[in-house]
């Protein structure tokens, strides 16, 4: 099987489709609380990322999906909606205007947001594929990448 060159590789994995997920509010998009991921399934961590934003404003569905559930869990409302690559997203406080069952496309709006847990309104956006919590973030922001070569001796050159 033929390489295939550093960057494509790292390119394919790493970087989301910019066409498949977008941000599930409109701009701006302040993060208040990042994603900090759970050591074990029951333990410590932040499950998705807050981002701050004004009571009432537009939830948005982040990609094309199913919504598998809207209203309330416990003290809160939120919206889920599943994803044909396998992924699963979840807006929370949310006063829904969608249903269960309906298919919705990236940014059509999915409800409003509502009072939470924020000191500030925010959302609560969350994304697992299966039993595994990933960083929502991800699917929006490309990240930087950085190549070394693989056998540095030392720092590379204009460090």
């Amino acid at each position: 099987m033929p390489l295939l060159p550093t960057a494509l590789v790292l390119t394919t994995l790493l970087a989301p489709s910019p066409a498949r997920f977008s941000w599930p509010l409109p701009p701006p998009h302040p993060v208040v609380r990042a994603f900090l991921a759970p050591l074990s399934p029951f333990g410590p961590g932040h499950r998705g990322a807050d981002l701050a934003a004004a009571l009432g404003s537009p939830v948005l569905a982040a990609g094309d999906g199913v919504v598998v559930y809207a209203g309330a869990v416990a003290a809160r409302t939120l919206v889920s909606l599943q994803h044909a690559n396998g992924l699963r997203t979840t807006y929370e406080p949310v006063t829904p205007t969608v249903a269960a069952g309906r298919p919705v496309r990236r940014g059509d709006v999915i409800g409003h947001l509502q009072e939470g847990h924020c000191p500030s309104p925010c959302l609560h956006w969350g994304v697992r594929r299966g039993d595994e919590y990933l960083d929502p973030l991800r699917l929006v922001m490309w990240g930087r990448v950085r190549l070394l070569p693989l056998n540095a001796t030392g720092p590379p050159r204009g460090s």
